[in-house]
């Protein structure tokens, strides 16, 4: 690729602390992200989307642990979804539910935590406009990670996956937890800041803070849909 074909972008001041420079470009299948601390190579055919508890009890208002702008991640991940739907990228979507005796909670509530999440109520339903399609993967859990006890690297494997975007709630709970469990399993792990929730900013910047330094990158919106799908002319469906 000639020097002029690549990207230099320069991120906002909110992310200049992740990777004061980062350079971008993009071959027919692969697509290479160099930035401050580390250089990831993403397959987009071995690409997943991971929408992380986006239900009610998490992103509704008065939600028994409604996540700090929440709702307003909501069109950002619309968006992803359509764009993955789009270039036949998979959407596996996680559900975290608990059986009414609580038996399952384990330690969560002893943290003070409420309870939330229960099978059968409204609650543990998918927020209205971000419920699966037909063609996507919904995987329920008990515990923050989307990796403990469920089949989720089962069905990363039968997709032939290895690199997982992350979005949803919480970025300082379930996110976090699953970007560290898909690291120690070797998977790249990317997260958009435009595309998580924390429990409080606070916490959300801090959750970043961490998967961006151990775990993955973290990388705008719009740069990421930039070296997954272009260019264009090579990167149409099938």
């Amino acid at each position: 690729m000639s020097k002029k074909d690549k990207t230099s972008i320069f991120v906002s001041l909110q992310m200049i602390h992740y990777f004061s420079l980062m350079d971008l470009e993009a071959t027919s299948k692969l697509a290479t992200i160099r930035c401050k601390q580390m250089t990831v190579t993403i397959d987009r055919f071995k690409t997943a989307i991971v929408i992380i508890d986006m239900q009610n009890d998490f992103v509704a208002k008065g939600a028994p642990i409604e996540c700090a702008a929440a709702r307003n991640i909501v069109k950002p991940i619309r968006h992803l979804i359509s764009t993955a739907h789009t270039y036949k990228i998979p959407v596996i979507y996680t559900q975290e539910v608990h059986r009414q005796s609580m038996v399952d909670f384990g330690l969560e509530l002893d943290y003070g935590e409420p309870v939330h999440c229960l099978e059968g109520e409204s609650g543990s339903d998918f927020f209205e406009p971000l419920r699966p399609r037909q063609q996507d993967y919904v995987i329920h859990k008990r515990r923050y990670s989307a990796f403990f006890a469920t089949d989720l690297e089962i069905l990363l494997k039968g997709l032939e996956v290895d690199t997982l975007i992350l979005a949803g709630v919480a970025t300082d709970v379930c996110v976090r937890a699953t970007a560290q469990d898909g690291h120690q399993l070797n998977y790249k792990v990317l997260v958009m800041p435009e595309c998580v929730a924390g429990t409080t900013v606070k916490r959300h910047q801090a959750a970043l803070d961490n998967i961006a330094y151990l775990f993955g990158a973290v990388i705008p919106q719009k740069q990421l849909m930039e070296i997954l799908l272009k260019p264009a002319d090579e990167r149409v469906p099938a």
